[in-house]
């Protein structure tokens, strides 16, 4: 008797097994994603067109190295009060016009949206005759940025502004109302436009139309950029002026060249 027990029982091992081995077999594979498959919208981060900036800002890297010319001594004082708020001070002498002081504040919000850049951002500066500039500046979504700009010349409105821009993964288009009123039908529009053509190359155009007193008129510009790691060259033609700038960096070195003219006034700089 126990010799029949055992081979029923190894008689039955056999028979788990196959039973095992056919559960297996009819489960479906499921096929594994490819990281290198192709997808119908992906483009590779190395061969997106990157951001070009802001038509404003076609000559910034310019402007900030050229020395700004001064006649006589100036002091200027900025003061931290918080991590959002500052202060400043500035105090101009001069022999050959007159002396000014000009008290300034800047608040700084606490919306981070990079690591160097926070909102909203306000920004005042008032002299000792009355006259303002303020500016407010603020993220208004993902992609939107609005600014608002105010000048006082004494007890009169100098400009007032109102700016929207929007930033798209290879382009930057803004437009700008000045002193648009619409009871005496005067005002600024100023609409900017800037495209990468290639990860170096940058092409746009500005568009500025004014109306007032009964008349109007419209001017159309081209600009175009070209930057590398190391220099950078940028320009705008219109009908009335011409600007043009270099900027080369070496090292710890900086350097950059800028030409302008008024093609009516027949003005060069």
């Amino acid at each position: 008797m126990g010799n029949v027990s055992l081979a029923a029982a190894e008689s039955q091992k056999p028979a788990a097994s196959a039973a095992t081995e056919t559960a297996q077999t009819s489960v479906p594979e499921v096929p594994k994603f490819s990281p290198t498959m192709p997808t119908a919208n992906f483009i590779p981060e190395s061969d997106a067109l990157p951001n070009p900036g802001t038509f404003e800002d076609l000559f910034k890297k310019v402007k900030e190295i050229l020395p700004n010319p001064l006649e006589g001594c100036k002091m200027v004082i900025n003061k931290g009060i918080s991590n959002h708020f500052q202060v400043s001070h500035s105090l101009a002498l001069s022999s050959f016009g007159a002396s000014s002081y000009h008290f300034g504040a800047t608040y700084v919000g606490g919306t981070q949206i990079s690591p160097t850049e926070a909102f909203p951002v306000m920004l005042g500066d008032i002299d000792t005759t009355g006259s303002l500039n303020a500016q407010i500046i603020h993220q208004l979504a993902d992609r939107i940025r609005g600014k608002f700009v105010v000048q006082t010349q004494q007890t009169q409105w100098g400009v007032y502004q109102a700016e929207v821009e929007y930033k798209g993964p290879s382009y930057t288009g803004v437009v700008t109302l000045a002193n648009v009123n619409p009871l005496e039908e005067t005002g600024i529009v100023v609409a900017h436009y800037l495209q990468s053509v290639t990860k170096r190359l940058s092409l746009g155009a500005e568009l500025l139309y004014h109306y007032g007193q009964g008349s109007q008129a419209t001017i159309i510009s081209g600009a175009a950029k070209y930057a590398t790691d190391n220099w950078s060259a940028a320009g705008t033609l219109g009908p009335t002026s011409c600007h043009l700038a270099y900027h080369h960096k070496g090292g710890e070195i900086e350097f950059g060249v800028e030409f302008e003219s008024n093609f009516r006034a027949q003005r060069l700089q």
